[in-house]
């Protein structure tokens, strides 16, 4: 389903989406912002996945005895590998 609405543009904005649909990049500025868009879904979903990792982390490391600490990179390969992960799905 799609839906009509009007989006106010900046003069560079609308420069810069006329451009790269006139370089094909775009069928038309429509399919330009919807790209834009879910390009910032992609970003919520990474940045949310890599918080909730990191948190896991913390509050793992919370419980362990400092004795038993590893060092970041070991730390959050986990956290890295579920952000490359959702790039992929």
């Amino acid at each position: 389903m799609t839906i009509n609405t009007t989006l106010r543009l900046s003069d560079r904005h609308h420069r810069f989406l006329s451009e790269k649909v006139g370089e094909g990049i775009f069928a038309t500025q429509s399919a330009a912002v919807a790209s834009a868009i879910e390009q910032m879904m992609q970003d919520d979903r990474e940045r949310e996945t890599a918080l909730s990792a990191r948190a896991e982390e913390i509050r793992a490391r919370m419980r362990t005895e400092r004795s038993e600490y590893v060092d970041d990179e070991q730390a959050f390969s986990a956290a890295r590998a579920a952000v490359k992960a959702s790039h992929r799905g």
